[in-house]
């Protein structure tokens, strides 16, 4: 008798903890997954926190940093809801995402100014031509372009140490397009990371050094790092949100986006974050060092995002400087 009601009394308590279980399922928290660049993740890390207090924990927003090639792998296996991106989706990762029946809706988010720097205790360097960039980074400067006085004859005898973003990074896209004229196309011998917060340290860390990432990683550094002035043929420009806006700092300003996938936005708690992202997004861009869109930019946004207008604007091809506006305009390609 006792081993019967000592079997019911486990029954009841199984059923208890079924209960509480089943209860904390309903009540746990909601999670959108963001992962892919690191120049995008300043302005998607501050929308997160703002959703998530608006949420008042309903909602937890993860924001990873693999990089934006790294995130677009992610992204079109279906591990996740969002991919930050510093650079448009190209072919190979097109091709990926429609092998696995991912569907996306690509969204400009802001504008960057990509900032090359150097040390501080460098008192040489005034400025850089696109031309000095080249002699740098071309492929064919390994092991040939190991000084600073190989760029330019007047510069001292001194190793010229370079940081640079690593290749699953939009960033390295995005500069050796614009620098050498094709995407990837960049010496090997150079120290590479995903992560800007590496490259900012290394530059601290090496009075010879030169690197480039994100505006807002050089913004929030600048009192450790000096920014070069950049002539692309008008002459030397520093970068700035102004320089961005008004189209003189050429050509190393570039839109920056997200990528949403469709099958997530039938998750309201996706469509929901993603609305709320391009709604603050003039705001906290701002805050967070980059330059915010038009605002007629941000309402395409919306309108693309509420019709579900599929696709890229670039079918997979790199394209660099140019206008937000134009982009938004043109017909999307899947």
């Amino acid at each position: 008798m006792s081993a019967i009601k000592t079997v019911k009394g486990l029954s009841a308590v199984a059923l208890m903890i079924g209960a509480l279980s089943v209860s904390a399922l309903a009540n746990a928290a909601a999670v959108i997954k963001v992962d892919g660049s690191s120049t995008v993740f300043p302005i998607t890390e501050a929308v997160a926190e703002e959703f998530q207090a608006a949420k008042k924990g309903a909602v937890n927003v993860t924001v990873g940093i693999s990089g934006t090639g790294g995130g677009f792998k992610k992204f079109c296996r279906g591990e996740i809801d969002v991919a930050d991106a510093s650079r448009p989706i190209v072919k190979k990762e097109m091709d990926a995402c429609r092998e696995a029946g991912i569907q996306y809706i690509e969204l400009p988010v802001a504008y960057d100014a990509l900032t090359v720097v150097i040390n501080p205790k460098n008192d040489w360097v005034k400025s850089l031509t696109m031309a000095d960039l080249k002699k740098m980074w071309e492929p064919a400067a390994q092991g040939t372009i190991t000084t600073w006085k190989q760029v330019r004859p007047e510069w001292p005898d001194k190793p010229l140490v370079l940081f640079g973003a690593g290749s699953d990074s939009g960033t390295f896209d995005y500069f050796t397009e614009a620098v050498t004229g094709k995407s990837k196309s960049s010496r090997g011998d150079f120290t590479a990371s995903e992560d800007d917060s590496v490259l900012v340290k290394g530059v601290v860390g090496e009075k010879n050094s030169l690197g480039y990432f994100g505006f807002a990683y050089y913004v929030e550094n600048a009192n450790k790092l000096k920014a070069v002035p950049i002539d692309g043929g008008k002459g030397p420009v520093m970068p700035s949100q102004q320089a961005v806006n008004d189209g003189t700092y050429q050509p190393l300003s570039r839109p920056i986006f997200i990528y949403v996938s469709a099958k997530s936005l039938d998750k309201p708690e996706v469509k929901e974050f993603v609305e709320f992202y391009l709604k603050q997004a003039p705001k906290l861009v701002k805050e967070v060092s980059y330059v915010p869109l038009p605002t007629k930019a941000y309402t395409l946004g919306l309108e693309h995002l509420k019709n579900r207008k599929l696709g890229t604007v670039f079918g997979g091809e790199a394209e660099v400087g140019l206008k937000v506006e134009d982009l938004l305009a043109r017909e999307a390609k899947l």
